[in-house]
């Protein structure tokens, strides 16, 4: 009797390595979605103040590329949202699991593919989600491409030259 119920109690704690994980994702999601949300919002203000000046060839290329920044801060804020709910239901399945586990075995019903089918479906939130992560990655890196280029168009030249590096110098 005490193996049977070491076994559950193990059987248990299983889906808490994925408890964990999920909680370290959704820790790390809350972030980026509040810094995502903080960068729209002074692309936003930029913008606005911007509108306000007289439109001359610098002005309205600088206005279209902080609305296409914006444009990309809502997608990948979208994401972050999107990303965190699916985080949240595999948390909840994940501890779904567990609970079943255990009242399955404390019933006395023999029912194998409840937990099996929980945890399956929390490791398939689990991996959509990371999906989403990964493409709001790719959006960020394009978003910050986008204004890269922009400054090295419009003000390369007024940057001091850097001096070329000497053989056997240790410059980064």
């Amino acid at each position: 009797m005490q193996e049977v119920n070491l076994t559950v109690l193990s059987a248990m704690i299983t889906p808490v390595v994925l408890i964990l994980a999920t909680g370290q994702l959704i820790l790390t999601t809350s972030n980026r979605l509040a810094r995502s949300v903080e960068r729209a919002r002074k692309l936003s203000e930029q913008f606005e103040q911007l509108m306000q000046q007289e439109n001359t060839p610098k002005s309205v290329e600088k206005k279209e590329l902080l609305y296409q920044l914006l444009h990309k801060a809502a997608v990948r804020s979208r994401k972050l949202q999107r990303a965190l709910s699916l985080l949240y239901v595999a948390l909840s399945v994940f501890v779904a699991t567990s609970v079943s586990i255990g009242l399955l075995e404390a019933l006395g019903i023999l029912v194998f593919w409840v937990p099996v089918g929980l945890s399956l479906l929390g490791s398939g939130l689990l991996f959509y989600s990371t999906i989403l992560l990964i493409t709001e990655t790719s959006l960020a890196l394009g978003a910050i491409n986008k204004e890269m280029n922009y400054l090295t168009r419009n003000y390369a030249a007024d940057l001091p030259k850097q001096p070329k590096a000497q053989p056997g110098s240790t410059t980064a």
